[in-house]
């Protein structure tokens, strides 16, 4: 059975890239003609990625390349073509190396209007190698004119169109995001101090992850990292009101969790111009976690 591609990621743990490998075997039946893991190594600042065709099994059994996937978060996919031909370079995750660090993405579902935003790329002199559309979101990010990835990233989903999930992975932050539809599926767990993100939920149980939640309808989840000198610090960015703000933010606590979600509902009208301000001592968290969760989301587009 085929089900258009499965994403995972986990975020804040020693063995990224073995409970990676074992996620997308539990995911194998939603892609069977290739697999990719890309992996971030703090230590030696660089990302590292392994695509091949295959199953996951055969790619990344005993003898498999999990030994260069070093580093504490992973992202990978397992591929079923909907969008571009069964070839290696189709296979995901895709990685660039653009202004402010790298970013990887794995993504599953389609872009309605993946070929129009190909051409308008390749005319501004967008160099494509794959052709997947999934390769269109990453472009998009390179050329935002946002500051910070996650804005980026934001800045790049309101001009795409269609039923998505995605992952993506930068040095410091696991992103998670579901179409303002919610057409394709992503889940959201928890592995101890560690958050894991999957298109279902048998890749939680295979790992021994506890669920939370479900990723909602047109949510961005963002995991990220927070150091000070000495210590690592679990903490909560403060959002500054640049925007309509409609209802207000509010702070959800997660079951289970001592990580702490930022929710925020904008006015169609209002373009995503996030700014950082300067971290709130208030929003301190457990010092012995690593890691922190946020959660964006924007409404549904104009019908």
């Amino acid at each position: 059975m085929n089900e258009e591609c499965g994403v995972f990621g986990v975020f804040a743990h020693d063995e990224a890239a073995k409970f990676t490998v074992y996620g997308l075997h539990a995911l194998q039946h939603r892609g069977q003609e290739g697999v990719g893991i890309a992996a971030y190594d703090a230590n030696d600042n660089k990302f590292n990625l392994e695509r091949h065709m295959g199953l996951v099994g055969d790619v990344f059994g005993d003898s498999g390349p999990t030994a260069n996937l070093k580093g504490r978060s992973a992202i990978g996919h397992v591929r079923y073509s909907t969008t571009g031909g069964s070839l290696k370079r189709n296979v995901q995750p895709f990685f660039a190396d653009v202004a402010g660090g790298g970013i990887a993405v794995a993504h599953n579902g389609n872009l309605t209007n993946a070929k129009s935003l190909r051409e308008e790329l390749q005319a501004r002199g967008a160099i494509f190698y794959a052709t997947s559309d999934t390769e269109v979101i990453v472009h998009l990010v390179a050329t935002s004119r946002q500051r910070g990835m996650v804005n980026r990233l934001i800045d790049a989903l309101h001009q795409v169109e269609g039923a998505y999930s995605l992952v993506a992975l930068t040095r410091k932050r696991m992103i998670g995001v579901r179409d303002p539809l919610g057409v394709r599926p992503l889940a959201l767990g928890r592995m101890g101090d560690a958050w894991v993100l999957a298109s279902e939920t048998c890749a939680f149980d295979i790992i021994g992850a506890q669920f939370v939640r479900d990723v909602e309808p047109g949510e961005l989840v963002e995991h990220r990292l927070a150091l000070r000198p000495g210590v690592q610090i679990h903490r909560l960015r403060a959002i500054e009101k640049v925007f309509d703000v409609e209802g207000g933010g509010s702070h959800v606590d997660l079951p289970g969790s001592e990580a702490v979600c930022l929710h925020s509902r904008l006015q169609p009208t209002v373009s995503f111009s996030w700014a950082a301000s300067s971290l709130r001592s208030a929003s301190v968290l457990q010092a012995s976690s690593p890691s922190a969760i946020r959660s964006l989301r924007w409404p549904l587009p104009p019908a």
